[in-house]
């Protein structure tokens, strides 16, 4: 069964709009978990946006199982993750001006500081995946430096609106999952996923989680968090 961790950011989000209290991460991920939730994730960026550093905090004290949290490959997010000791790491670009992420991690342009980010955290224990493009040399060397998976940007594939459009980018996703298996990684898949597209993400057989934030977040606005998580559940299974 495909694992589905909930990305709660968009609720600190809303909570930054008023720099308040409410709504509570925390409040959040424990409804999410009683809608099915696999996982927890989150991104703690380093201009602090949404998520703040007192919330992966919290969320490590509450959390029971399935903490991801999503950061830049920098020395200061490599030290949080070593304190906080979250269930993972994935290892994320990050731009202060863009509205959300815009792609993959460049893992072959950046090979040396990620080499390092992920040393040091697979050293203390901390697994990590790299979000990464569907690019078979970036799978390569995610899986050469010790990363235990690969997390698929799947943005492009979301974003098309022609059945060929849609066709090429799923064989590229499905090409690279096979790539990432066969050197032993994990095949996760993030960004953009809503109630619609993520079963054809399902039906590719090396997929084993997928994070999705937004879609939830949304239709939690009008049904609730934990009935909008029971139904991304059932999008996932009628695959």
């Amino acid at each position: 069964m495909i694992r589905l961790g909930v990305n709660i950011d968009h609720i600190a989000t809303i909570r930054q709009a008023r720099l308040g209290h409410e709504p509570d991460p925390v409040t959040a991920a424990a409804l999410a978990f009683l809608g099915g939730a696999d996982g927890i994730t989150v991104h703690l960026r380093e201009d602090r946006r949404h998520i703040q550093d007192r919330d992966v905090d919290l969320l490590r004290l509450t959390v029971p199982f399935g903490l991801n949290l999503e950061m830049a490959c920098s020395p200061e997010m490599v030290e949080i993750a070593l304190r906080v000791e979250p269930d993972q790491v994935t290892l994320v670009p990050e731009k202060r001006q863009e509205l959300t992420t815009e792609g993959g991690l460049d893992v072959v342009g950046r090979v040396d500081s990620v080499r390092d980010a992920v040393a040091r955290l697979t050293g203390a224990g901390i697994p990590v995946a790299l979000f990464v493009d569907a690019d078979l040399p970036q799978v390569d060397l995610s899986a050469s430096l010790g990363a235990i998976a690969v997390e698929f940007h799947t943005g492009a594939y979301c974003e098309a609106r022609t059945k060929a459009e849609i066709a090429h980018h799923l064989g590229l996703l499905t090409a690279a999952s096979t790539r990432a298996k066969n050197r032993g990684m994990q095949v996760h898949m993030g960004h953009g996923l809503n109630y619609v597209n993520v079963g054809a993400i399902a039906r590719i057989p090396e997929v084993e989680e997928v994070n999705i934030g937004h879609s939830i977040i949304a239709r939690a606005a009008f049904v609730g968090l934990t009935q909008a998580v029971r139904d991304m559940k059932e999008a996932i299974r009628d695959r």
